[in-house]
């Protein structure tokens, strides 16, 4: 009954709120259900209505998916300082990196599902029901680790916030054994979605030991620096976080993220800068997809250059910016370089991650990808659709934590 209480209450927090709160989320469900209108109509004609094809298989979708599996498992660098060495500073903002979290991969699951030309089989993964191939199948590991995780990101901030509404503490011998279980799972899921890659030797440029590490460090930037405007954000329009109010997060917390993610930016860039050297100056087998991503190949000009050329400028201002403590410490040049650093990993971590591994095709042929529109517009519907959950459970958690309502 208490449980049905808090559900009841959640619904009610998520469904009200001010004509800006409503106009948000008018906004954000346009967003999604074109983006279902679209996704409808691919379901009717098949994926031909993407731009990928047999050479390509492929495209955005699975670009997004590996992506926002970063950013989900970015929450660990939050959770850690606050739970594992009790920094009280971040735990008002793990509220905050658990919502998103739950969000991005609520948004890897669509882009998984739309990505599947029949996705009423995917039963087939199902343990019991289907044949999930368990333990050799490395898809059926992703399917556990990304479920899981789900789980412990919606169970954690559930029970806290439970416990909140009925005006009770939580117990830690609940609390904790997930908490810390989400630390490796974290990890786990940015892995394993890196061994989807890496393992697949006839794909060279995937082919590398350095797929992972490289995941989890893109990760451990974009993540944190989409939490340093989301922080910015909840102040400005809530009492959650601003200047005096219970759950403070002052501007020093905010630098301690950016310390994070500049660390990560680093070590990031650094990797990608040894993949590049190790092969250009080796020409191996990686050559032929490399050079087609950055320079073009064999005069075919790449649609890619461009933008994988914007995404290394970007991280490397990004960079210098955090690097100086004067701009790192004024939110303007900081907000700059969250933004650049995003902006520029997804592109590095989605598209130029993904599709240099097929072109040129195992035969040699040059098939040049971009989204159709179609295409895209689905995309943008997941993105509306995360936007519109990380805002609804965002405004439930801080109403709670905030005793705006009670039992």
């Amino acid at each position: 009954m208490k449980f049905l209480q808090f559900v009841g209450a959640s619904v009610r927090i998520a469904l009200t709120g001010s004509k800006r709160y409503y106009a948000w989320l008018l906004a954000c469900l346009t967003v999604t259900l074109v983006g279902f209108y679209y996704y409808l109509y691919q379901l009717e004609h098949g994926l031909i209505v993407t731009g990928m094809r047999d050479q390509v298989s492929w495209g955005s979708y699975i670009a997004n998916f590996t992506f926002f599996v970063g950013v989900a498992a970015a929450a660990v660098m939050i959770v850690i300082p606050a739970y594992l060495y009790h920094v009280t500073d971040f735990k008002p903002v793990t509220l905050l990196g658990e919502m998103l979290a739950a969000s991005a991969l609520i948004m890897c699951i669509c882009f998984v599902m739309i990505d599947m030309g029949r996705p009423d089989r995917v039963w087939h993964l199902l343990p019991v029901i289907g044949k999930p191939n368990f333990p050799v199948s490395l898809l059926c590991w992703d399917v556990i680790v990304l479920s899981g995780y789900l789980i412990i990101n919606l169970f954690i901030p559930g029970y806290m916030l439970y416990s909140v509404y009925h005006h009770k503490e939580a117990s830690k011998k609940i609390l904790l054994p997930f908490t810390y279980l989400s630390v490796p799972w974290a990890v786990s899921i940015h892995t394993v979605t890196a061994f989807l890659y890496c393992g697949l030797v006839s794909r060279p440029v995937w082919n590398t030991a350095l797929m992972a590490p490289r995941f989890l460090a893109t990760a451990f930037a974009a993540g944190p620096a989409l939490i340093i405007i989301i922080i910015q954000i909840v102040r400005r329009y809530t009492p959650y976080g601003s200047p005096g109010e219970k759950f403070e997060i002052p501007n020093e917390t905010i630098y301690k993220i950016a310390n994070i993610v500049v660390v990560a930016l680093l070590i990031s860039l650094f990797f990608t800068f040894s993949e590049v050297f190790t092969i250009f100056y080796s020409a191996g087998a990686h050559k032929a997809s490399m050079a087609y991503l950055y320079f073009g190949f064999d005069g075919h000009p790449s649609l890619l250059t461009p933008y994988i050329w914007a995404s290394l400028v970007m991280n490397v201002v990004a960079a210098v910016i955090l690097l100086i403590p004067a701009t790192r410490k004024n939110l303007i040049t900081l907000n700059m370089a969250c933004i650049l650093l995003f902006i520029g990993i997804w592109i590095e971590k989605g598209m130029g991650t993904v599709l240099p591994a097929f072109i040129p095709s195992p035969l040699g042929e040059i098939w040049e990808y971009w989204p159709s529109n179609p295409e895209a517009l689905i995309t943008l519907g997941v993105w509306g659709l995360g936007a519109l959950v990380f805002t609804m459970l965002a405004k439930i958690a801080i109403q709670i934590e905030t005793g705006d309502v009670g039992r």
